[in-house]
């Protein structure tokens, strides 16, 4: 104990409000202190604890509590946006595709609209995803030129959608129930701090990637970077930056799409962003997928 411990006068603001009539000069050298009652082992050892306590640091914050605050943050009954995209091949070949994109729902329980309007030969193609928290979505694609629509088979959802490199599994909401996570640690991702955390499917989550590393920014909780790992090998990196606060909502205005094996990326520029537009349930089914 310190001198300044030992003077009489002192006493932590703590000990006063726990045990009004103990004093630590009572308590160091076994005697009765204005009229105070001598402390029992019991009221050491709770002092004890309680010091212990306000010594320590506060707990590091719970991954999954993080990755729940970001999607907290990210909510918005509806969503709309035109998408302008670069898809650059290993030799360095660029070619330009726009969609657009509609949603509608909760997080995790969503149903979504991509479709391509430009260039002409896959203006019209248009993929539905209805996302489920307890399981994998359902995918369905609409071809115009052959006139039919098909089911995404969940062996299917690792391939490549309509040569961008986004496969069809990248598409669909990663709703939090259906992972567990591990913070891994802090790191700064262009300059911003952010969480590193690990994030792996559930039994019962069907995935290409065996896990996925995500880095969520501290300042906002908007995702900066996700690893996708097939075995243990980055397969898909995804980086989001030009983070825009976009009617209250902070929101990542640039993906860049990696696909580390093939050496491509695909960059998405998110224009004409709207949150909560008009927009009908009725829009989001496979009948509506048909109309261009």
């Amino acid at each position: 104990m310190n001198n300044i411990s030992r003077r009489a006068g002192f006493q932590p603001a703590f000990l006063r409000a726990f045990f009004p009539a103990f004093s630590l000069k009572s308590a160091t050298r076994g005697s009765r202190a204005d009229g105070g009652v001598r402390p029992t082992l019991a009221q050491l050892l709770i002092c004890g604890c309680i010091a212990l306590a306000l010594g320590a640091p506060a707990p590091a914050q719970d991954a999954r509590q993080i990755v729940e605050e970001s999607q907290r943050r990210g909510r918005a009954n509806s969503q709309r946006y035109e998408g302008v995209l670069e898809v650059i091949s290993s030799n360095n070949k660029v070619t330009k595709k726009s969609w657009q994109s509609v949603r509608i729902g909760s997080y995790g329980a969503s149903k979504a609209i991509i479709r391509f309007t430009a260039p002409a030969e896959v203006k019209g193609v248009a993929l539905l995803v209805v996302n489920h928290p307890e399981r994998s979505s359902d995918q369905w694609m609409w071809t115009p030129a052959i006139g039919r629509d098909r089911r995404i088979a969940l062996q299917d959802r690792s391939t490549r959608f309509f040569g961008t490199d986004f496969s069809f599994e990248d598409l669909e909401e990663r709703d939090v129930g259906q992972y567990d996570y591990k913070l891994e640690g802090e790191e700064s991702i262009d300059g911003a701090p952010c969480w590193r955390i690990e994030s792996r499917p559930r039994q019962g989550k069907v995935s290409q990637y065996a896990f996925s590393r995500l880095w969520i920014r501290k300042d906002n909780y908007v995702p900066a970077e996700y690893d996708n790992f097939v075995k243990d090998q980055v397969a898909r990196r995804l980086r989001q930056s030009r983070i825009e606060n976009v009617q209250g909502i902070w929101t990542a205005r640039r993906l860049e799409m990696t696909d580390v094996r093939r050496n491509s990326r695909t960059i998405l520029s998110i224009e004409k962003l709207e949150y909560n537009a008009p927009l009908k349930d009725d829009d989001f089914t496979v009948q509506a997928l048909r109309r261009e």
